[in-house]
Protein backbone atom coordinates (compact mmCIF):
# COMPACT_ATOMS: atom_id res chain seq x y z
CA UNK A 1 0.00 0.00 0.00
CA UNK A 2 1.59 3.58 -0.54
CA UNK A 3 0.68 6.55 1.24
CA UNK A 4 1.36 9.72 -1.02
CA UNK A 5 2.60 11.30 2.45
CA UNK A 6 5.75 8.78 2.13
CA UNK A 7 6.94 12.13 -0.06
CA UNK A 8 6.44 14.62 2.21
CA UNK A 9 8.91 12.46 4.75
CA UNK A 10 11.29 12.45 1.46
CA UNK A 11 11.12 15.85 1.34
CA UNK A 12 11.89 15.99 5.07
CA UNK A 13 15.06 13.73 4.70
CA UNK A 14 16.31 16.17 2.31
CA UNK A 15 16.37 19.23 3.87
CA UNK A 16 19.85 20.08 5.51
CA UNK A 17 17.68 22.13 7.96
CA UNK A 18 15.50 19.52 9.18
CA UNK A 19 14.15 19.14 12.93
CA UNK A 20 12.98 16.14 14.80
CA UNK A 21 9.24 15.55 12.81
CA UNK A 22 6.41 14.57 14.82
CA UNK A 23 3.72 12.54 12.69
CA UNK A 24 0.45 13.51 14.42
CA UNK A 25 -3.06 11.24 13.80
CA UNK A 26 -5.71 8.77 15.05
CA UNK A 27 -5.16 5.30 16.10
CA UNK A 28 -4.65 3.18 13.34
CA UNK A 29 -4.15 5.81 10.14
CA UNK A 30 -1.03 3.89 9.53
CA UNK A 31 1.62 6.29 11.26
CA UNK A 32 3.89 3.25 12.59
CA UNK A 33 3.63 1.45 9.05
CA UNK A 34 4.77 4.64 7.58
CA UNK A 35 7.42 5.21 9.40
CA UNK A 36 8.88 1.98 9.23
CA UNK A 37 8.79 1.74 5.15
CA UNK A 38 10.41 5.03 5.44
CA UNK A 39 12.92 3.58 7.36
CA UNK A 40 13.27 0.14 5.57
CA UNK A 41 13.11 1.84 1.82
CA UNK A 42 15.62 5.17 2.29
CA UNK A 43 18.06 4.21 4.91
CA UNK A 44 20.90 1.98 5.23
CA UNK A 45 19.73 1.62 9.44
CA UNK A 46 16.15 2.29 11.35
CA UNK A 47 15.87 2.07 15.22
CA UNK A 48 12.50 1.58 16.78
CA UNK A 49 11.19 2.38 19.95
CA UNK A 50 7.69 2.01 21.40
CA UNK A 51 7.05 3.78 23.84
CA UNK A 52 3.85 2.23 25.38
CA UNK A 53 4.35 0.92 28.92
CA UNK A 54 8.02 0.42 28.31
CA UNK A 55 9.59 1.03 31.67
CA UNK A 56 13.03 1.21 30.81
CA UNK A 57 12.71 4.18 28.29
CA UNK A 58 11.03 6.03 30.97
CA UNK A 59 13.85 5.52 33.27
CA UNK A 60 15.44 6.67 30.37
CA UNK A 61 14.50 9.95 30.12
CA UNK A 62 13.81 10.63 33.60
CA UNK A 63 17.47 11.40 34.06
CA UNK A 64 19.50 14.70 32.21
CA UNK A 65 18.88 15.01 28.44
CA UNK A 66 22.77 14.74 27.74
CA UNK A 67 22.00 12.87 24.37
CA UNK A 68 24.45 10.62 23.37
CA UNK A 69 23.61 9.03 26.85
CA UNK A 70 20.28 9.11 25.73
CA UNK A 71 21.36 7.74 21.88
CA UNK A 72 23.65 5.05 23.45
CA UNK A 73 20.07 3.82 25.35
CA UNK A 74 18.08 3.95 22.52
CA UNK A 75 20.80 1.92 20.67
CA UNK A 76 20.62 -0.66 23.59
CA UNK A 77 16.88 -0.77 23.21
CA UNK A 78 16.48 -1.03 19.35
CA UNK A 79 19.50 -3.41 18.93
CA UNK A 80 20.87 -0.48 16.37
CA UNK A 81 24.21 1.01 16.20
CA UNK A 82 22.96 4.58 15.48
CA UNK A 83 25.30 6.31 13.13
CA UNK A 84 23.72 9.75 13.01
CA UNK A 85 24.39 10.35 9.11
CA UNK A 86 22.33 7.05 7.82
CA UNK A 87 19.95 5.59 10.57
CA UNK A 88 16.49 6.97 11.04
CA UNK A 89 15.56 7.16 14.93
CA UNK A 90 11.49 6.22 15.37
CA UNK A 91 10.20 7.10 18.72
CA UNK A 92 6.64 5.67 18.64
CA UNK A 93 3.82 6.39 21.29
CA UNK A 94 5.92 9.16 22.07
CA UNK A 95 3.53 11.13 24.25
CA UNK A 96 3.49 7.67 26.79
CA UNK A 97 6.87 9.28 28.09
CA UNK A 98 6.23 13.27 28.17
CA UNK A 99 9.91 14.18 28.92
CA UNK A 100 10.91 11.79 25.63
CA UNK A 101 9.15 14.55 23.98
CA UNK A 102 10.93 17.53 25.80
CA UNK A 103 14.29 15.71 24.76
CA UNK A 104 13.34 16.08 21.09
CA UNK A 105 14.51 20.16 21.86
CA UNK A 106 18.29 18.71 22.77
CA UNK A 107 18.31 16.49 19.58
CA UNK A 108 16.95 19.78 17.41
CA UNK A 109 20.27 21.99 19.08
CA UNK A 110 22.73 19.48 19.25
CA UNK A 111 25.36 21.36 17.31
CA UNK A 112 27.17 18.07 16.25
CA UNK A 113 25.09 16.86 14.24
CA UNK A 114 21.68 16.67 12.41
CA UNK A 115 19.55 13.84 13.62
CA UNK A 116 17.05 11.96 11.80
CA UNK A 117 14.35 11.26 14.29
CA UNK A 118 10.11 10.67 13.62
CA UNK A 119 7.79 10.14 16.46
CA UNK A 120 4.22 9.76 16.51
CA UNK A 121 1.43 8.90 19.23
CA UNK A 122 -2.00 8.02 18.66
CA UNK A 123 -2.81 10.58 21.56
CA UNK A 124 -0.57 12.72 21.39
CA UNK A 125 -2.88 15.95 20.65
CA UNK A 126 -4.84 14.74 24.05
CA UNK A 127 -0.85 14.92 25.96
CA UNK A 128 0.06 18.54 24.43
CA UNK A 129 -3.41 19.64 25.10
CA UNK A 130 -2.85 18.51 28.74
CA UNK A 131 -0.51 20.75 28.98
CA UNK A 132 2.82 18.05 28.28
CA UNK A 133 6.00 20.29 27.85
CA UNK A 134 5.82 20.63 24.14
CA UNK A 135 9.88 21.80 22.25
CA UNK A 136 7.89 25.15 20.47
CA UNK A 137 9.67 25.77 17.32
CA UNK A 138 12.49 22.49 17.85
CA UNK A 139 10.55 20.61 15.93
CA UNK A 140 8.51 20.22 12.59
CA UNK A 141 5.52 18.57 12.51
CA UNK A 142 2.93 16.55 9.97
CA UNK A 143 -0.68 15.04 10.42
CA UNK A 144 -1.43 11.53 8.83
CA UNK A 145 -5.29 10.96 8.00
CA UNK A 146 -6.77 7.88 6.47
CA UNK A 147 -6.55 6.83 2.96
CA UNK A 148 -7.25 10.05 0.73
CA UNK A 149 -9.92 8.63 -2.13
CA UNK A 150 -6.62 8.81 -4.71
CA UNK A 151 -5.06 6.52 -2.03
CA UNK A 152 -7.73 4.07 -2.24
CA UNK A 153 -7.70 4.48 -5.98
CA UNK A 154 -3.91 3.12 -6.40
CA UNK A 155 -4.43 0.30 -3.63
CA UNK A 156 -7.30 -1.28 -5.17
CA UNK A 157 -5.59 -1.25 -8.02
CA UNK A 158 -7.04 1.30 -10.45
CA UNK A 159 -3.82 3.20 -11.14
CA UNK A 160 -5.21 4.03 -14.69
CA UNK A 161 -7.50 6.08 -13.45
CA UNK A 162 -5.72 7.44 -10.71
CA UNK A 163 -3.57 8.59 -13.86
CA UNK A 164 -6.27 10.31 -15.64
CA UNK A 165 -6.62 11.94 -12.59
CA UNK A 166 -3.54 13.23 -12.31
CA UNK A 167 -3.39 14.33 -15.59
CA UNK A 168 -6.43 16.27 -15.34
CA UNK A 169 -7.72 14.96 -18.72
CA UNK A 170 -11.30 15.86 -18.54
CA UNK A 171 -12.68 14.31 -21.67
CA UNK A 172 -11.10 11.40 -20.62
CA UNK A 173 -12.55 10.97 -17.22
CA UNK A 174 -15.95 11.66 -18.34
CA UNK A 175 -15.94 8.79 -21.11
CA UNK A 176 -15.03 6.98 -17.78
CA UNK A 177 -17.34 8.41 -15.24
CA UNK A 178 -19.44 5.47 -14.52
CA UNK A 179 -16.48 3.55 -12.95
CA UNK A 180 -15.30 6.62 -11.25
CA UNK A 181 -18.98 6.75 -9.39
CA UNK A 182 -18.77 2.80 -8.77
CA UNK A 183 -15.30 3.12 -7.25
CA UNK A 184 -16.49 6.56 -5.19
CA UNK A 185 -19.52 4.52 -3.71
CA UNK A 186 -17.23 1.93 -2.53
CA UNK A 187 -15.21 4.07 -0.90
CA UNK A 188 -18.11 5.90 1.08
CA UNK A 189 -18.45 1.93 2.50
CA UNK A 190 -14.76 0.54 3.15
CA UNK A 191 -13.76 4.71 3.70
CA UNK A 192 -10.00 5.02 3.80
CA UNK A 193 -8.72 3.35 7.32
CA UNK A 194 -5.52 0.97 6.09
CA UNK A 195 -6.74 -2.17 7.64
CA UNK A 196 -9.98 -1.69 5.73
CA UNK A 197 -8.89 -0.52 2.85
CA UNK A 198 -6.24 -3.31 2.52
CA UNK A 199 -9.26 -6.12 3.55
CA UNK A 200 -10.93 -4.80 1.26
CA UNK A 201 -8.39 -4.77 -1.75
CA UNK A 202 -7.23 -8.65 -0.67
CA UNK A 203 -10.46 -10.13 -0.46
CA UNK A 204 -13.44 -7.79 -1.78
CA UNK A 205 -15.27 -9.11 0.83
CA UNK A 206 -17.21 -5.86 2.36
CA UNK A 207 -18.90 -8.17 5.44
CA UNK A 208 -15.00 -8.25 6.35
CA UNK A 209 -14.52 -4.64 5.96
CA UNK A 210 -17.64 -3.81 8.11
CA UNK A 211 -16.37 -6.05 10.84
CA UNK A 212 -13.07 -4.14 10.78
CA UNK A 213 -14.84 -0.86 11.10
CA UNK A 214 -17.09 -1.85 13.77
CA UNK A 215 -14.04 -3.42 16.02
CA UNK A 216 -12.65 0.32 15.46
CA UNK A 217 -15.32 1.96 16.38
CA UNK A 218 -14.84 0.13 19.67
CA UNK A 219 -11.62 0.33 20.05
CA UNK A 220 -11.70 4.23 20.01
CA UNK A 221 -14.68 3.71 22.08
CA UNK A 222 -12.77 1.90 24.97
CA UNK A 223 -9.96 4.50 24.42
CA UNK A 224 -12.60 6.92 25.77
CA UNK A 225 -12.81 5.11 29.14
CA UNK A 226 -9.14 4.32 29.25
CA UNK A 227 -7.83 7.71 28.89
CA UNK A 228 -10.27 10.44 28.80
CA UNK A 229 -11.71 12.28 32.38
CA UNK A 230 -13.58 10.48 34.35
CA UNK A 231 -16.20 13.02 34.52
CA UNK A 232 -16.24 13.78 30.55
CA UNK A 233 -16.62 10.34 29.48
CA UNK A 234 -20.25 10.56 29.21
CA UNK A 235 -19.92 13.23 27.30
CA UNK A 236 -17.14 12.00 24.95
CA UNK A 237 -19.60 8.90 23.94
CA UNK A 238 -23.05 11.11 23.63
CA UNK A 239 -20.72 13.68 21.09
CA UNK A 240 -19.30 10.62 19.97
CA UNK A 241 -22.85 8.46 19.03
CA UNK A 242 -24.40 12.27 17.80
CA UNK A 243 -22.55 13.02 14.80
CA UNK A 244 -24.29 10.87 12.44
CA UNK A 245 -27.43 12.25 13.79
CA UNK A 246 -25.89 16.01 13.41
CA UNK A 247 -24.96 15.26 9.97
CA UNK A 248 -28.08 14.32 8.73
CA UNK A 249 -30.12 17.60 9.60
CA UNK A 250 -30.72 19.49 6.59
CA UNK A 251 -28.63 22.36 8.21
CA UNK A 252 -25.47 20.25 9.69
CA UNK A 253 -24.73 23.22 11.99
CA UNK A 254 -23.45 21.65 15.57
CA UNK A 255 -26.72 21.70 18.08
CA UNK A 256 -25.71 20.52 21.39
CA UNK A 257 -29.63 20.51 22.66
CA UNK A 258 -29.69 17.06 19.83
CA UNK A 259 -27.36 15.49 22.60
CA UNK A 260 -29.30 16.26 25.51
CA UNK A 261 -32.21 18.51 26.41
CA UNK A 262 -31.12 22.16 27.37
CA UNK A 263 -27.98 21.36 26.45
CA UNK A 264 -24.79 23.92 26.73
CA UNK A 265 -22.12 24.39 24.91
CA UNK A 266 -20.14 24.77 28.28
CA UNK A 267 -21.30 21.70 28.72
CA UNK A 268 -19.76 19.56 26.29
CA UNK A 269 -16.76 22.03 25.06
CA UNK A 270 -14.34 19.12 26.68
CA UNK A 271 -15.67 16.24 25.54
CA UNK A 272 -15.39 17.97 21.52
CA UNK A 273 -12.35 19.04 22.15
CA UNK A 274 -11.31 15.46 23.16
CA UNK A 275 -12.55 13.78 19.75
CA UNK A 276 -10.50 16.86 18.14
CA UNK A 277 -7.24 16.47 19.81
CA UNK A 278 -6.91 12.44 18.86
CA UNK A 279 -8.16 12.95 15.98
CA UNK A 280 -11.29 11.47 15.83
CA UNK A 281 -13.14 14.27 14.30
CA UNK A 282 -12.96 17.73 12.59
CA UNK A 283 -14.57 20.71 13.21
CA UNK A 284 -15.45 23.44 10.37
CA UNK A 285 -16.05 26.45 12.03
CA UNK A 286 -18.33 29.11 10.41
CA UNK A 287 -17.77 32.24 8.73
CA UNK A 288 -19.99 35.45 8.25
CA UNK A 289 -18.22 36.93 5.50
CA UNK A 290 -16.34 35.81 2.32
CA UNK A 291 -13.04 38.01 3.11
CA UNK A 292 -9.07 37.38 3.02
CA UNK A 293 -8.33 35.94 5.65
CA UNK A 294 -11.23 33.63 5.97
CA UNK A 295 -10.07 33.05 9.61
CA UNK A 296 -10.73 36.46 10.71
CA UNK A 297 -14.62 36.53 10.04
CA UNK A 298 -14.69 33.05 11.97
CA UNK A 299 -17.94 33.12 14.01
CA UNK A 300 -16.51 30.83 17.47
CA UNK A 301 -19.78 29.07 18.85
CA UNK A 302 -21.23 28.05 15.19
CA UNK A 303 -19.46 24.86 13.28
CA UNK A 304 -20.19 21.48 12.13
CA UNK A 305 -18.62 18.74 13.21
CA UNK A 306 -17.66 15.43 10.72
CA UNK A 307 -15.85 12.28 11.62
CA UNK A 308 -12.28 11.51 10.36
CA UNK A 309 -13.61 8.88 8.11
CA UNK A 310 -16.65 8.31 5.90
CA UNK A 311 -16.31 4.73 5.95
CA UNK A 312 -16.69 5.17 9.92
CA UNK A 313 -19.85 6.88 9.34
CA UNK A 314 -21.40 4.60 7.18
CA UNK A 315 -20.66 1.65 9.64
CA UNK A 316 -22.10 3.79 13.21
CA UNK A 317 -25.04 4.22 11.08
CA UNK A 318 -25.30 0.16 10.27
CA UNK A 319 -26.08 1.45 6.15
CA UNK A 320 -25.62 -1.95 4.43
CA UNK A 321 -23.85 -2.66 1.33
CA UNK A 322 -26.60 -2.92 -1.10
CA UNK A 323 -28.72 0.54 0.47
CA UNK A 324 -25.40 2.21 -0.10
CA UNK A 325 -23.71 0.88 -3.15
CA UNK A 326 -27.23 0.68 -5.28
CA UNK A 327 -29.71 3.25 -3.03
CA UNK A 328 -33.00 3.63 -2.28
CA UNK A 329 -35.59 6.59 -1.76
CA UNK A 330 -35.02 6.27 2.00
CA UNK A 331 -31.54 6.54 1.99
CA UNK A 332 -31.61 9.54 -0.39
CA UNK A 333 -31.62 12.23 2.70
CA UNK A 334 -28.49 10.70 4.09
CA UNK A 335 -26.63 10.47 1.48
CA UNK A 336 -25.77 14.22 1.42
CA UNK A 337 -24.48 14.10 4.68
CA UNK A 338 -21.88 11.25 3.00
CA UNK A 339 -21.18 13.35 0.63
CA UNK A 340 -20.44 16.22 3.28
CA UNK A 341 -18.00 14.10 4.50
CA UNK A 342 -16.35 12.80 1.75
CA UNK A 343 -15.35 15.91 0.94
CA UNK A 344 -14.58 17.52 4.05
CA UNK A 345 -12.29 14.34 4.63
CA UNK A 346 -10.26 15.21 1.12
CA UNK A 347 -10.15 18.35 1.62
CA UNK A 348 -7.83 17.62 4.75
CA UNK A 349 -6.82 14.93 3.59
CA UNK A 350 -5.68 15.77 -0.36
CA UNK A 351 -5.49 18.90 -0.23
CA UNK A 352 -3.69 20.15 2.84
CA UNK A 353 -6.38 22.80 4.11
CA UNK A 354 -9.29 24.27 6.65
CA UNK A 355 -12.48 24.82 5.51
CA UNK A 356 -15.36 26.57 7.23
CA UNK A 357 -18.55 27.20 6.05
CA UNK A 358 -21.10 30.06 5.67
CA UNK A 359 -24.62 30.38 6.47
CA UNK A 360 -27.19 33.67 6.40
CA UNK A 361 -28.03 35.39 9.28
CA UNK A 362 -31.46 35.80 8.20
CA UNK A 363 -32.35 33.53 5.46
CA UNK A 364 -31.78 29.13 4.68
CA UNK A 365 -28.84 30.41 2.38
CA UNK A 366 -25.99 28.16 3.42
CA UNK A 367 -22.55 27.10 1.31
CA UNK A 368 -21.01 24.13 2.23
CA UNK A 369 -17.61 25.12 2.88
CA UNK A 370 -15.32 27.99 1.42
CA UNK A 371 -12.01 27.74 1.71
CA UNK A 372 -8.99 30.16 1.23
CA UNK A 373 -6.09 29.17 -1.44
CA UNK A 374 -3.29 31.67 -3.60
CA UNK A 375 -5.28 34.53 -1.78
CA UNK A 376 -8.50 33.74 -3.15
CA UNK A 377 -11.59 32.77 -0.98
CA UNK A 378 -13.02 29.73 -2.71
CA UNK A 379 -17.07 28.50 -2.04
CA UNK A 380 -16.89 25.18 -2.31
CA UNK A 381 -20.72 23.36 -2.59
CA UNK A 382 -21.34 19.68 -2.19
CA UNK A 383 -24.06 17.98 -4.19
CA UNK A 384 -24.70 14.41 -4.04
CA UNK A 385 -26.34 13.80 -7.71
CA UNK A 386 -25.89 15.56 -10.97
CA UNK A 387 -27.16 18.70 -9.59
CA UNK A 388 -26.65 21.97 -11.25
CA UNK A 389 -28.81 24.35 -8.91
CA UNK A 390 -26.50 26.58 -7.48
CA UNK A 391 -28.54 29.04 -5.91
CA UNK A 392 -26.59 29.99 -2.71
CA UNK A 393 -23.31 29.48 -4.12
CA UNK A 394 -23.98 32.53 -7.04
CA UNK A 395 -25.64 34.34 -4.36
CA UNK A 396 -22.32 34.01 -1.88
CA UNK A 397 -19.90 34.84 -5.22
CA UNK A 398 -22.49 38.09 -6.17
CA UNK A 399 -22.43 39.49 -2.24
CA UNK A 400 -18.31 39.04 -1.80
CA UNK A 401 -17.57 40.35 -5.70
CA UNK A 402 -15.52 36.85 -6.30
CA UNK A 403 -14.39 35.91 -9.60
CA UNK A 404 -16.55 32.46 -9.23
CA UNK A 405 -17.45 29.53 -7.08
CA UNK A 406 -17.08 25.95 -7.49
CA UNK A 407 -19.95 23.06 -7.29
CA UNK A 408 -18.99 19.37 -6.96
CA UNK A 409 -21.55 16.85 -7.87
CA UNK A 410 -21.58 13.80 -10.52
CA UNK A 411 -21.73 15.89 -13.07
CA UNK A 412 -19.35 16.47 -15.37
CA UNK A 413 -16.65 19.02 -15.53
CA UNK A 414 -18.04 22.60 -16.56
CA UNK A 415 -16.57 25.78 -16.81
CA UNK A 416 -19.08 28.15 -16.75
CA UNK A 417 -18.89 32.42 -16.51
CA UNK A 418 -18.73 32.28 -12.37
CA UNK A 419 -19.25 28.39 -11.72
CA UNK A 420 -17.36 25.69 -11.89
CA UNK A 421 -18.53 21.92 -11.58
CA UNK A 422 -16.01 19.59 -10.19
CA UNK A 423 -17.03 15.79 -10.07
CA UNK A 424 -16.87 14.01 -6.76
CA UNK A 425 -14.87 11.93 -7.70
CA UNK A 426 -12.27 14.25 -8.71
CA UNK A 427 -11.96 16.55 -6.31
CA UNK A 428 -8.29 15.96 -5.73
CA UNK A 429 -8.10 18.14 -8.52
CA UNK A 430 -9.80 21.72 -6.84
CA UNK A 431 -6.80 23.62 -6.61
CA UNK A 432 -5.21 22.98 -10.12
CA UNK A 433 -8.81 23.97 -11.28
CA UNK A 434 -8.94 27.07 -9.29
CA UNK A 435 -5.49 28.07 -10.29
CA UNK A 436 -6.74 27.55 -13.82
CA UNK A 437 -9.94 29.34 -13.46
CA UNK A 438 -7.96 32.34 -11.64
CA UNK A 439 -5.67 32.63 -14.60
CA UNK A 440 -8.57 32.68 -17.30
CA UNK A 441 -10.38 35.54 -15.14
CA UNK A 442 -7.24 37.44 -14.84
CA UNK A 443 -6.71 37.30 -18.72
CA UNK A 444 -10.29 38.52 -19.17
CA UNK A 445 -11.01 41.18 -16.64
Amino acid sequence: MKRFAMQKLLEWKADSHRLPLIIRGARQVGKTWLMKEFGRNYFEKCAYINFDRNKRMEQLFSGDFNVDRILTGLAIESDVEIDPENTLIILDEIQEVPSALQSLKYFCEDEKHSYYIVAAGSLLGIAMHQGTSFPVGKVDSMDLYPLSFTEFLDATGNAPLLELLRKADFEMIAAFKDKYIDLLKTYYYVGGMPAAVSAYAESKNLKIVRRIQKRLISDYEQDFSKHAPTAVIPRIQMVWDGIPSQLAKEHKKFVYSVLREGARAKDFELAIQWLIDCGLCYKVGRVTKGGIPLKAYRDIPAFKLYLSDVGLLAAMTDLDAKTLLTGNAIFTEFKGALTEQYICQQLYAELDTVPYYWSAESSSGEVDFVLQHSGQVIPLEVKAEENLNAKSLKSFVNAYQLAYGVRTSMSDYRDQEKLVNLPLYAISLLWYVCDEKYQKHKSES
